[in-house]
């Protein structure tokens, strides 16, 4: 795609066959998206400039109509390059000159602000006014210049987003492989090595992987591993992901061992299932307490026996 086509759009200067041309080519790939948006940004920087520096305007003008003149014909058949032409052209050049550094600048990864919850939940507001709660274990960084450019890193752990709306940029999170863009919107996000949960509170949120794509609404979720080809969404069953901001394990008829590897993520404890108890199914509601309270509950409510061997708590059918 052409530059110069670009910035004819950046000034709204296109023609509708141009404009469905451009939105064709940002819709083809996530690359050409944060090409675009690496040019806007670019723009407005420059645009923020050229208001701080009228006098510098002034003299370029001064200086282009004097080079201009010597485009003037002559003879009777030769026309004169249109004055806008020329200035796109111009554009074109400076955003090849300045736009690498300028995107170095504003995109490069030293840019990034990185933030950590080691052995306790963390809360945090972005320079855009989004709120992010973090689990523990948990590493996140948003760009640098965030206003402008909403994007963020999602290295390992759980976070909660409640993004605060700006139509005009994005929010994006990349993990990996994984896209995930929203407006405003409530969402959690859990990324335990290579499986990734989403889950919506509310709001829209946009999910891609490749070239796939799929859109998740409130009370609906998606799980991502490495073995996920194509994105396939479902409805959210309970609010288990959401332990560490309520302080509440809700196990809704959901699958014991689920609430078992919760409860050993929340913990740190090694709680197994015996062979036979491993497909059964919990409904219970759990404070986040004593770890030994929570398991004598589950044991009285499903009939099931402890023991415990060092460090690791084996949990089985009462023979």
């Amino acid at each position: 795609m052409n530059d110069e086509l670009l910035i004819k759009v950046l000034l709204k200067e296109s023609t509708v066959e141009e404009n469905e041309k451009v939105e064709k080519w940002l819709n083809a790939t996530e690359a050409n998206k944060k090409h675009f948006s690496q040019l806007e940004t670019i723009w407005q920087v420059s645009d923020t400039l050229k208001n701080e520096n009228k006098r510098d305007e002034e003299l370029a003008w001064t200086s282009f109509k004097a080079r201009r003149a010597d485009l003037k014909p002559q003879g009777g058949n030769t026309k004169l390059l249109d004055a806008r032409k020329v200035w796109l052209r111009i554009a074109a050049v400076l955003f090849i000159a300045v736009g690498g550094w300028m995107v170095y600048v504003l995109y490069g990864p030293e840019n990034y602000t990185e933030l950590t919850a080691t052995n306790q939940v963390r809360t945090e507001t972005l320079p855009d006014g989004s709120a992010l709660t973090l689990n523990k274990n948990t590493k996140i960084s948003y760009a640098g210049n965030f206003k402008n450019n909403r994007k963020l890193k999602l290295e390992q752990g759980d976070v909660f987003f409640d993004v605060a709306k700006d139509k005009t940029h994005p929010f994006v999170i990349n993990i990996e492989t994984i896209s995930v863009e929203v407006v405003g919107t409530s969402f959690n996000i859990k990324h335990i090595q290579k499986d990734t949960e989403i889950n919506v509170e509310t709001g829209i949120v946009k999910v891609s992987l490749g070239s796939d794509e799929v859109k998740l609404y409130k009370g609906e979720k998606i799980i991502i591993n490495g073995n996920t080809s194509k994105l396939v969404k479902e409805q959210s069953t309970d609010q288990l992901y959401n332990y560490y901001r309520s302080n509440l394990f809700q196990a809704n008829n959901i699958a014991l061992s689920k609430l078992v590897t919760t409860l050993n993520e929340a913990y740190g404890s090694n709680i197994s299932l015996g062979e036979k108890i491993k497909g059964l199914t919990i409904n219970t509601t759990l404070k986040m307490g004593s770890i030994n309270q929570n398991l004598d509950i589950i044991c009285q409510t499903l009939n099931l026996q402890l023991s415990r061997n060092g460090n690791t708590i084996l949990l089985s059918d009462k023979k």
